[in-house]
């Protein structure tokens, strides 16, 4: 893969980050991702590849855009397999919390693993734990060889870990064992990149989580030096075959980043929306700009690129379809609603009128009543 097409692929991002951050706090995180899916999916038409997207919004038949099997890109560049996340952390987004991103992660085609979509039990480290954890393991004995390993008193450590009932278990021994524990409310992908960076203070990441977000961070950690180790957790036997048919023949086994992400060459990039441990999110300044915080990284060279744009809003021409867009969904949802408003009246009326017929001398005679 050519080394711009890092660049290329954080503007898409940017874009992505720029579409959705308007929710922040609104209680609607469909519209969010809504924006970030329409914007994502416009700035690829620019993007000199001829990708496949293996990992997206969903099956063919449940998303409209950035589904798994889509072809993206211009057709003009190297073929390449594509995994997005256009808002990782809906929720987020939604509520105003932290830790929201826009994600893209290409490598050369073939090399993604198809991850279906169910949990992952994952375990993710930073460098200085690469190889010295098994995710086969106790939770207390990762942590007893985590502790000798960073030379760290074990009340030192700091396991990030999803806030989720199904993690009581592990929650529970963490504590009994005497860890530090900080709690994610959303955002997988960060939550497993952040062992990777010293200034976020984590140094394990546990849990189960989304198996697709389990590789676009492995993309990340294959970049930053660290590693995430996965299981597949399919929920039945329907979930089993559906893993057996994307090719995992052996759905229980622990995946390696080589499982994930293959041997090549792989580049990642990612855009806060909302501000993180990692990025800062995007910021609206005088003026009709607004800055963004950008992450995008490269396996082959392990370069790791900090930006920082700002961006002039009026010139973001993707930016305005998609406003453009989505307001005429919200106008045309709104005249339904009208529309079922006044049916819903009409019935009302109607019930609420009784009518009978009687005969008299004159004929018959239509008389109406309100009822009560």
């Amino acid at each position: 893969m050519e080394r711009e097409l890092a660049l290329e692929i954080v503007r898409v991002t940017e874009l992505a980050a720029l579409a959705s951050a308007p929710w922040m706090g609104r209680g609607d995180k469909n519209s969010a991702d809504e924006a970030a899916t329409l914007a994502m999916r416009a700035m690829f038409d620019s993007v000199s590849i001829k990708g496949t997207v293996v990992i997206g919004e969903g099956e063919m038949d449940e998303a409209p855009m950035l589904y798994i099997g889509e072809e993206v890109g211009n057709s003009e560049g190297p073929e390449v397999d594509v995994a997005v996340d256009p808002l990782e952390g809906t929720e987020i987004v939604a509520k105003g919390l932290n830790n929201a991103l826009s994600v893209i992660a290409v490598a050369n085609k073939g090399n993604l693993l198809h991850a279906p979509d169910m949990y992952m039990e994952k375990l993710a480290v930073g460098p200085a734990l690469v190889g010295k954890v098994s995710i086969e393991d106790p939770i207390d004995v990762t942590i007893r060889k985590a502790a000798a390993e960073l030379n760290k008193n074990i009340s030192d450590l700091t396991v990030m870990i999803l806030d989720r009932d199904r993690h009581e278990s592990i929650i529970k021994t963490l504590r009994k064992v005497g860890v530090r524990i900080k709690f994610l409310s959303d955002g997988d992908v960060a939550g497993a990149m952040a062992p990777a960076f010293p200034e976020a203070g984590i140094d394990i990441y546990v849990g189960s989580g989304g198996a697709p977000e389990g590789v676009l961070a492995a993309a990340a950690l294959s970049c930053l030096g660290g590693e995430i180790q996965g299981r597949l957790m399919p929920a039945n036997a329907d979930a089993f075959q559906r893993c057996l048919k994307m090719g995992i023949a052996d759905p229980y086994r622990v995946l390696t980043m080589e499982d994930m992400i293959g041997k090549d060459d792989v580049i990642f990039a990612a855009t806060g929306v909302t501000p993180g441990e990692i990025l800062g999110g995007v910021r609206y300044l005088a003026d009709d700009r607004a800055e963004t915080h950008s992450i995008v990284m490269r396996v082959k060279t392990k370069t790791i690129r900090y930006i920082r744009t700002q961006h002039f809003l009026p010139g973001k021409e993707v930016l305005h379809k998609v406003r453009k867009a989505q307001a005429a969904e919200e106008s045309e949802e709104a005249s339904e609603l009208k529309q079922q408003v006044n049916v819903q009246k009409e019935e009302s009326l109607a019930e609420s009128l009784k009518v009978t017929v009687r005969e008299s001398g004159q004929g018959p005679v239509i008389e109406t009543a309100k009822k009560g």
